[in-house]
């Protein structure tokens, strides 16, 4: 019986090991349907899952998966007394983070006095080239400051749900009360501004909220995945009730009573598209040719390492108008996506916003 001829073709996985960037053209140039290699089209994003309150000894936390890619996200609260600010400002009104809102308030406290911490870590296996022993990568320092940029931009933390006041009393007793008439008559101007001192409110500390994220495993598309476990975790934050002790000079938090929510404002939304080209680079020549191009929504490791051209858009559709705001756009190389194309693709992140507003 005469013995069947070597074949020449490769499993799936070895052609995409030794030819990524044909084995994903083949599939997205193919006339019937386009379809990328995990079996998505391009403009379909990997289903997103999130679940709060997954760790214990955090004031919020979160945990998100988007197909292999998997993030933690754990918010700590710490005081910080104002004494402890070398560039403290201090501050003589009291408003409520509804009535800061309104007027259009805000001194800039988180970003000056530092009070939103984020933190990345990439963990030692969760993808190929994260090696037990090596140092912090780029990669991780750059989503931290990507993540601290975009936390500020977006004001979703209000700086009166981190402020921790003492509310002297105003009732003065019967002492001071006749102390007061004594001097009425030689110097009412005097302990009327005694008085307004003693009652008035007085910012004694701060809130400053670490946020560590951790990632578990990683398969493409960080930033997207980072930013929406670090918003899930706020939403889900509760600190303790804290309050100015006069007796021991310090903050005290109270066990008794119930933690109070963390007030955030809005719920902006990351997307992230990258351009996958037909030809390379490298097989133009460096020549003006014609050259077709996908756009990729939610790019996994394999696609993000085939494309030179990522984009970002960060949208948030509730406030209730109907309108979507456009909170950042980042973009790095390439020239395929110009106006058209960024209006076209925020639509796209107006779907993804409904999908994560879903699930949050």
């Amino acid at each position: 019986m005469a013995a069947s001829p070597p074949t020449l073709s490769f499993p799936r996985p070895t052609f995409a090991k030794l030819s990524p960037h044909p084995y994903l053209l083949a599939g997205l140039a193919a006339p019937d349907s386009a379809s990328r290699s995990n079996g998505r089209a391009p403009h379909e994003a990997r289903p997103i899952h999130i679940h709060t309150s997954s760790l214990s000894h955090a004031h919020g936390s979160a945990l998100v998966r988007s197909g292999d890619t998997t993030v933690v996200c754990g918010v700590r609260g710490e005081i910080l007394p104002v004494t402890s600010i070398p560039q403290y400002r201090p501050t003589t009104s009291y408003n409520t983070a509804e009535e800061e809102r309104s007027a259009g308030l805000g001194r800039g406290e988180l970003r000056d006095y530092d009070l939103l911490v984020p933190n990345i870590e990439l963990a030692t296996g969760c993808a190929p080239q994260f090696l037990p022993g090596v140092p912090p990568t780029t990669l991780a320092q750059t989503l931290s400051t990507r993540v601290y940029s975009l936390l500020h931009s977006c004001k979703i933390v209000d700086p009166a749900a981190v402020r921790i006041w003492y509310h002297p009393s105003k009732v003065l007793s019967a002492g001071d009360e006749d102390e007061k008439v004594d001097d009425d008559d030689d110097n009412d101007g005097d302990n009327g501004d005694e008085e307004e001192r003693r009652t008035k409110p007085q910012l004694m500390a701060y809130w400053v909220l670490y946020i560590d994220l951790l990632f578990v495993s990683l398969d493409g598309n960080p930033f997207d995945a980072a930013w929406a476990a670090v918003l899930a975790a706020l939403r889900d934050t509760k600190l303790p009730e804290a309050r100015w002790d006069p007796d021991l000079e310090t903050v005290v938090c109270e066990s008794k009573k119930a933690p109070m929510a963390l007030q955030i404002t809005g719920v902006p939304v990351a997307c992230t598209a990258a351009v996958f080209l037909e030809k390379e680079h490298a097989e133009l020549g460096g020549k003006q040719k014609k050259n077709r191009h996908w756009i990729l929504l939610d790019p996994d490791r394999l696609e993000a390492e085939l494309c030179q051209e990522v984009v970002t858009v960060v949208v948030d559709c509730e406030d209730g108008s109907g309108e979507t705001r456009i909170k950042s756009i980042e973009k790095q190389g390439g020239t395929v996506i110009g106006r058209e194309l960024m209006r076209g693709f925020v639509g796209v992140a107006e779907q993804r916003w409904k999908e994560v507003r879903k699930m949050l």
